[in-house]
């Protein structure tokens, strides 16, 4: 992350997306430590319904954290970990076994 100093409203409503390119969520709102004066978490909506599965079907957000952000440009890209929250199908299971 480089050090350009902008406003954090801009990061509101931007598109989230893995490293891998994978569609994770939109920006809806940021989680701030206001004694460090430094952005915690970015609370993500319309999410990635074959990521965030319950989360999506019930309307409800998450919140990735901030270190896991690698980039931030006219999309932010977030490491690929955030694709290792949806759970493997079963018939992804059956081919790892086979």
């Amino acid at each position: 992350m480089d050090d350009t100093h902008q406003e954090i409203t801009s990061l509101v409503g931007r598109e989230v997306y893995s490293n891998n390119g994978v569609f994770v969520g939109e920006v809806e709102d940021l989680q701030l430590n206001v004694d460090s004066e430094t952005i915690q978490g970015l609370a993500l909506g319309n999410l990635n319904s074959e990521l965030f599965s319950e989360e999506a079907k019930i309307g409800q957000g998450v919140i990735v954290p901030y270190r896991w952000v690698r980039s931030v440009g006219d999309v932010i890209l977030v490491n690929d970990v955030i694709e290792r929250v949806r759970e493997p199908d079963e018939e992804e299971e059956d081919e790892i076994v086979a």
